[in-house]
């Protein structure tokens, strides 16, 4: 997958190696979170269903929260890869430290208004829920609003570790903090039974953890580019202009997609009970299969915006084209992978038969498009943002998000009566037109007369 040939060598920016340790640890982190994730959803059920339902609906709405950071952190990414291109190591510096600030006063805010908030948003979220979950949901929130800070800190410090390569870094620290987290719910609910507070501040622990070695590490003098205090507490309006202006549209674009996401939720509870069961089944399935596709995502940002800063469009254009094709070699033998042990994770469900087919089957929808459509979809991309494309990509993924994956569920799922597969075939069709259009802009090569920086 990563065999060394003679059309990469000398002169090229990324050694095949280069690609490999930026991928693999990457992929690594990720697949760890999502084990960790199965594991805590496994030691909150012994705390009771309640505990279960608030936790659950708690970590929707955090997901909206952790989204924002990750689009403002993506912003950052692109701006310092570019100076790092332009070998400009203290104004990716200078970025970075604008990251980290505007992150920081993020959070802050948004955590002190949830903590204000807190019942009345759960109130108008989920209605007139039973108490005892309204009571899990309360408790584990105000928790999880005081690792906000931690949370936008971490994924700051993080988007400059990948910006120069080093993800083996922030897989160490993803590793120790899983670690964390999973002995510390073990402790909170089995030996402290301190329920829903017993799998909360384990958590935030954690959080708290990864931010502050993440950004211990990134005061280090040996980086190719680091922190600086001047940096953080000095606003630099033309800096932070040029991260923003990445950072928003990622974020309306995170914001459409997690509406439409609750919305499809909404129309899949109309199905009835042995599809809406499918459906949750094979959404946890389909979050391991998209795995390759989120851990090479951030290697397209790191590796164009190094390029394009540098100046090298032509080399921005070849691992434009050497990342796709290590994706969808990767991503067909991941999600085939997937794929086949899907039945014999069924087996560790009491489901009816009917349910269990119907899994496999929106399984196999899924991880087909996602092997061979997402790669154009999202890398791409996010290889295009890298460059500068930001408008064009934020308009297409808004247009056919809601045009297309929004609309159409409602047409085959609803309409045609094909229930949660209508909804399957919505979703992949949104990528494969999101794929196809990504592609052709990205041949049309107008991406190469753009500028971040």
């Amino acid at each position: 997958m990563f065999k060394e040939t003679s059309t990469n060598l000398g002169g090229r920016l990324f050694s095949e190696r280069d690609l490999q340790n930026l991928i693999v640890p990457l992929f690594m982190e990720q697949l760890l979170v999502m084990l960790v994730g199965l594991a805590d959803t496994f030691v909150i059920s012994f705390v009771g269903e309640a505990a279960v339902s608030g936790v659950s609906l708690v970590n929707s709405f955090n997901t909206i929260f952790l989204f924002l950071f990750t689009a403002l952190a993506s912003g950052g990414a692109v701006v310092i890869s570019q100076y790092l291109g332009r070998k400009e190591p203290d104004m990716a510096g200078n970025a970075a430290s604008q990251l980290l600030a505007s992150s920081a006063l993020f959070s802050l805010l948004t955590g002190a208004a949830v903590l204000i908030l807190n019942e009345t948003l759960m109130r108008l979220l989920f209605g007139q829920i039973e108490t005892d979950v309204m009571q899990a949901c309360v408790t584990y929130l105000r928790i999880s609003a005081y690792s906000y800070p931690a949370l936008a800190i971490y994924n700051a410090g993080a988007a400059l570790y990948r910006s120069f390569g080093k993800t083996s870094t922030t897989m160490y620290i993803s590793i120790i903090s899983n670690v964390i987290n999973v002995i510390g719910n073990l402790i909170g609910v089995f030996l402290l039974h301190a329920g829903v507070a017993g799998v909360a501040y384990p958590s935030l622990i954690a959080r708290m953890f990864s931010a502050a070695a993440i950004t211990v590490l990134c005061f280090s003098a040996g980086n190719p580019a680091r922190y600086s205090w001047k940096g953080i507490f000095a606003l630099n309006g033309e800096l932070l202009h040029r991260i923003l202006r990445i950072a928003i549209p990622n974020g309306m674009e995170s914001g459409v997609f997690q509406f439409v996401k609750v919305a499809l939720s909404s129309v899949a509870a109309l199905f009835g009970t042995y599809q809406i069961a499918a459906n949750g089944i094979a959404q946890s399935i389909w979050s391991m299969a998209a795995l390759v596709c989120v851990a090479i995502g951030p290697v397209f940002i790191t590796v164009i915006g190094q390029c394009m800063g540098a100046g090298d469009a032509d080399q921005a254009e070849y691992y434009f084209k050497r990342l796709l094709s290590i994706t969808l070699r990767f991503s067909l033998l991941w999600n085939g992978l997937t794929f086949l042990l899907t039945p014999v994770l069924l087996h560790f469900y009491a489901l009816e038969t009917a349910t269990k087919r119907l899994t496999v089957l929106l399984v196999l929808i899924h991880n087909v498009f996602n092997a061979l459509a997402f790669p154009f979809a999202d890398p791409l991309g996010k290889g295009l943002r890298a460059a500068g494309d930001v408008k064009f990509t934020t308009v297409i993924s808004l247009v056919t998000t809601i045009g297309i994956r929004l609309i159409f569920s409602v047409l085959l799922g609803v309409r045609m009566n094909l229930g949660v597969v209508g909804i399957a075939f919505a979703m992949c069709l949104d990528w494969t037109v999101r794929g196809l259009i990504f592609w052709r802009r990205f041949r049309e090569n107008n991406w190469k007369d753009l500028q971040v920086i």
